[in-house]
């Protein structure tokens, strides 16, 4: 079975409801597919207290509802399902949903995101939003004078330990090697940091708490004759090991870089691909933050009604 639509949005974040919302304002009868996660990443925040216009802050869940119903005000054809196949060799472009249904779209916009890595531990989504982040940016504010600990050893991790010395009392950097693969810089700034203190050769293997994560069970020297348990006592865990973009499924046609982030024309939300534009985590390897995620869905609808109306279509 296959449908034509006009404008595809793919994704259901920040960017791609913004994208929805300056679509459907524009006359391009967008059909916005949300995927996997409804509302993105944020539906995982229990605060968001740095998007503009909420001066006492909103849930993550509440912020993506609120962008839902606005898109939807405008027309914008809101569908649940997960784009599993793609063609886009040629317009009018071709993209599968859940492996039936074939969507034709003259233009498309995606905004899939991207996935923050976890170690794996059943306590990371135990303690999800009551302790656990994957973005010291976004609740960093929520731990001053506390004690954090951040996960990882490369550039993201030095940097948001640094970042989260500048609100908490102290910093425990947990690096699961004897080294920091970060830039010279950012080693220097950590470890000449008097709030963060670096556990080399550290793996976090348990967090504890009542409803909130108090604090985290370490293994020292792993599998070494000197192996050791350690407790710290934390109010924080972060995650910095990186992101995994959802670009998969576009990477025969998309340029992506070597992380899997789709590249985009500096300045422009513009693909490789003429008609095919990408907003939001899954082109943005360095802010990942809900506003500028909805900045570049703006840019995306924009380019997209530009070239529909340049093409006649």
């Amino acid at each position: 079975m296959n449908e034509k639509v006009r404008c595809l949005i793919i994704g259901s974040g920040p960017a791609g409801y913004t994208a929805a919302i300056y679509a459907s304002r524009a006359n391009l009868s967008p059909v916005l597919y949300e995927g996997m996660e409804p509302g993105g990443q944020l539906t995982t925040t229990t605060e968001v207290e740095n998007f503009p216009g909420y001066p006492t802050g909103i849930t993550g869940t509440e912020l993506m509802e609120d962008l839902r119903k606005q898109a939807e005000r405008f027309g914008t054809d809101v569908r649940f399902g997960m784009v599993t196949a793609t063609d886009l060799s040629s317009a009018p472009y071709k993209v599968t949903i859940d492996g039936e249904k074939t969507i034709e779209a003259e233009t498309i916009i995606i905004s899939t995101g991207a996935t923050a890595k976890y170690l794996g531990m059943a306590d990371e989504q135990k303690y999800a939003g009551s302790g656990v982040s994957a973005c010291a940016t976004c609740d960093g504010f929520f731990y001053r004078k506390k004690t954090v600990a951040v996960v990882g050893g490369g550039d993201t991790a030095c940097e948001e330990a640094s970042y989260l010395s500048g609100l908490a009392g102290k910093v425990y950097l947990i690096v699961r090697k004897n080294f920091l693969r970060a830039s010279k810089i950012m080693q220097e700034r950590v470890l000449t940091n008097p709030k963060i203190e670096v556990l080399f050769e550290h793996e976090t293997v348990e967090l504890t708490g009542e409803g909130v994560v108090q604090g985290a069970n370490l293994v020292k020297h792993r599998g070494q004759s000197d192996e050791e348990q350690i407790h710290i006592d934390i109010d924080g865990f972060f995650l910095a090991i990186g992101h995994t973009p959802n670009s998969g499924v576009f990477k025969p046609w998309i340029e992506t870089d070597e992380v899997g982030y789709i590249k985009t024309i500096p300045g422009t939300p513009r693909t490789n691909v003429t008609g095919i534009f990408a907003a939001g985590d899954v082109a943005d390897p360095h802010y990942r933050q809900a506003i500028t995620a909805a900045g570049t869905g703006c840019q995306a609808a924009i380019e997209a009604e530009r070239y529909l109306s340049e093409k006649g279509l």
